[in-house]
């Protein structure tokens, strides 16, 4: 049993996946002017966890939300600087996660009211590292299957991803790097069931329920 806990910081990542990439189209226009050289992060805070089977009450007036289906590195020791063939040796497991989001017209404003409300970020419990490489993240919505999703569509690798955060900031014991999500991702209504599933990491379990539904 893995005796490490999620109990640090929580970090995305957005615009690694080539799927992604051709739904927004071209970067090369302002104000963006190209593609970015490095990964674009966000923060999920600590109000945001929910545990498998947990009820998330949508904030008032939202009648849907974004379910983007992805993974976290869990960190299992101090890491700066790493290389791309070490970095995930400091991993110590990984968690499914459903990086929940309000729909918003920006995908590259800061949209803290819309990722940031409580449950946002329901995890599963930490499993050990599987092959990440042809990983499928499945969604089913009220038992049906909305996305199937490979980790060989990223641009960065787990590995590459966790090594280039690394040259600019330090990773802590118990912090959490998201290795991306999809751009326009299904969306559910408050009353659906949610199941996110990948082969060897089992199922993360929730639902949803508007802001006046006590669960």
């Amino acid at each position: 049993m893995i005796q490490h806990k999620v109990n640090g910081t929580v970090y995305g990542v957005i615009l690694n996946d080539t799927v992604s990439v051709q739904k927004i189209g071209s970067l090369a226009e302002a104000p963006y002017k190209g593609a970015p050289q490095a990964p674009v992060l966000y923060l999920k805070p600590a109000n945001t966890r929910a545990d498998c089977g947990a009820i998330i009450r949508l904030p008032d007036a939202a009648d849907s939300v974004e379910v983007a289906a992805t993974i976290g590195l869990v960190m299992g020791r101090t890491a700066t600087r790493l290389t791309t063939e070490e970095a995930l040796a400091s991993v110590c497991g990984v968690v499914l996660a459903a990086d929940l989001s309000l729909p918003h017209s920006s995908y590259y404003r800061p949209a803290i009211r819309e990722k940031c409300f409580d449950g946002a970020l329901p995890m599963s419990a930490i499993r050990p590292l599987p092959d990440l490489s042809a990983l499928v993240l499945e969604t089913e919505i009220d038992g049906k299957l909305v996305e199937q999703r490979s980790l060989a569509t990223l641009i960065r690798s787990p590995a590459r991803l966790l090594a280039e955060v690394s040259e600019f900031m330090t990773l802590y014991q118990g912090d959490v790097l998201l290795v991306g999500i999809s751009y326009l991702a299904p969306q559910a209504a408050p009353g659906s069931r949610i199941r996110i599933r990948a082969e060897g990491l089992g199922c993360l379990d929730f639902s949803l329920a508007s802001s006046g539904v006590c669960p």
